[in-house]
């Protein structure tokens, strides 16, 4: 017999008696997707080792046969965390590649563990498994990023900076402040991944081809020993869902979006005209033929990355927009965005996380730009409403026409002297200047939730305990 005699004979024998001669060698490598669902192999050893365990609680197999198969498994395993999953197209998938090792180290015994599932469950209850795990493993990661922006804060509570609209100076605020508003994002991320864990906490396993099975195992059982609440409640669903692949996507391609902005702002900071931030050597490259050049080349990557997260996204929900209940074959495209998508997430989290860690923060040039971005416009215009009793519009006019005057000298408000505001409204007097500079006005955003370093330390007590550390 030829090789490609015996490998068609291999394959059939997985497919059964239903065809006489075995696939193309186009159709061959557009079913075969062992090389990409080799990596839910310990999920899909966990999984059996779950099933066979029930099937023979149950007196559907013999406890011999499972105690066989379960040895096995475990055998299987360790080949597997030796040598790595071999890839043999012929065997189509993870879950063909196991069993036939299966059978090939116990024998006959091997063919009962495919008892009450199908692949359609099999592959549904792996790839959740999967995907619970990874919304774990990213929260983790997630909250290491927060405890560094949080620590970063902590050291700039008081440091002053301007904050920006439109990139354009608006009004002084601390490093402090400003770092926070990330952990803020980061802790609403870290909330998509636990609602998405949640959400994914039914088991497929048992809901067979799509309709069930005649055999009377236990789901309950199943879904305990592999750490989901409960059994899916109707199998159509259970073996056509991939609500919770979107789920991790939806997650990781916001907080791909928020990890994006914040690379901006560092690539931004770190250049010459900003000169704000200098970011760790270990995470910038030097230029080929430029040997000034310091490239912030990890936060642009970052920030690229969040677009190849999206675009996982929107490849896995054009894939399922318009299947039809049950199962059909291009849900076998699940997985690849899934697993490129937590691959970039991961990379990024661990790039900012040493960024943020490492940067060295210019906070004389952030408070030097915020004294000269004329920050403290809105605190006249508010001093203006409140002890002259100038309309805001008026005031904003005046205003205005003071900023222009400290402009034309290179000044900052705060330096103009009191004869020359009088000039330009007769009404501003001495007790102006208690407001004009950069740290007066910081001082002044006491409200909940504010800049004011107080109010920045405040949070930053909270959202220690809430990390648990203290």
């Amino acid at each position: 017999m030829s090789e490609r005699e015996d490998s068609n004979s291999e394959s059939n024998a997985m497919w059964g008696g239903r065809f006489a001669e075995g696939p193309s060698a186009i159709m061959r490598e557009i079913n075969a997707s062992i090389p990409f669902d080799k990596a839910l192999w310990h999920q899909d050893i966990r999984a059996s080792k779950a099933h066979v365990a029930m099937l023979a609680a149950q007196g559907i197999v013999t406890q011999a046969d499972a105690d066989a198969i379960s040895a096995g498994l475990d055998q299987v395993a360790g080949e597997y965390e030796a040598n790595g999953v071999p890839e043999n197209w012929d065997l189509e998938d993870i879950h063909m590649t196991t069993e036939s090792r299966l059978a090939e180290l116990i024998g006959a015994p091997a063919g009962r563990l495919h008892t009450a599932r199908s692949r359609n469950d099999q592959v549904a209850t792996d790839f959740k498994l999967w995907v619970r795990e990874a919304c774990v493993a990213v929260d983790a990661a997630l909250g290491a990023l927060q405890v560094v922006l949080v620590t970063r804060a902590q050291e700039h509570a008081a440091s002053i900076m301007p904050g920006f609209t439109h990139l354009q100076t608006a009004q002084p605020v601390t490093l402090g402040h400003h770092l926070m508003a990330y952990y803020e994002m980061i802790g609403r991320d870290r909330s998509r991944f636990v609602d998405a864990h949640r959400r994914a906490s039914q088991c497929p396993l048992g809901s067979a081809a799509l309709a069930g099975t005649g055999f009377a195992i236990d789901r309950d059982v199943t879904a305990k020993a592999l750490g989901f609440a409960m059994p899916t409640r109707n199998s159509l669903d259970a073996v056509s869902d991939r609500d919770f692949a979107l789920d991790y996507l939806m997650a990781a391609t916001q907080c791909a979006l928020h990890l994006s902005r914040l690379a901006e702002e560092l690539i931004i900071w770190a250049s010459q005209p900003f000169g704000f931030v200098v970011l760790p050597d270990s995470l910038s490259t030097g230029s080929s033929i430029m040997p000034q050049k310091k490239n912030p080349d990890a936060a642009e990557l970052v920030r690229g990355h969040s677009g190849r997260i999206a675009g996982c996204l929107t490849s896995l929900m054009m894939t399922m927009k318009g299947l039809p209940l049950a199962y059909s074959k291009d849900m076998q495209d699940d997985k690849p965005p899934v697993f490129e998508a937590a691959s970039l997430l991961t990379l990024s989290l661990a790039a900012m996380t040493g960024m943020i860690d490492g940067a060295t923060f210019q906070t004389e040039r952030m408070r030097n730009a915020a004294e000269l971005g004329f920050a403290t416009a809105t605190d006249l215009a508010d001093w203006l409403v409140r002890q002259a009793d100038i309309p805001f519009r008026e005031a904003h006019h005046i205003t205005g026409a003071a900023v222009k005057l400290a402009e034309s000298r290179g000044l900052a408000l705060d330096a103009l002297p009191l004869a020359d505001l009088q000039v330009i409204d007769a009404r501003i007097d001495q007790r102006v200047f208690a407001v004009l500079s950069v740290d007066a006005s910081v001082a002044s955003r006491a409200s909940y939730g504010g800049t004011a370093p107080e109010q920045v330390m405040a949070r930053i007590a909270e959202a220690r305990r809430d990390l648990g550390l203290e």
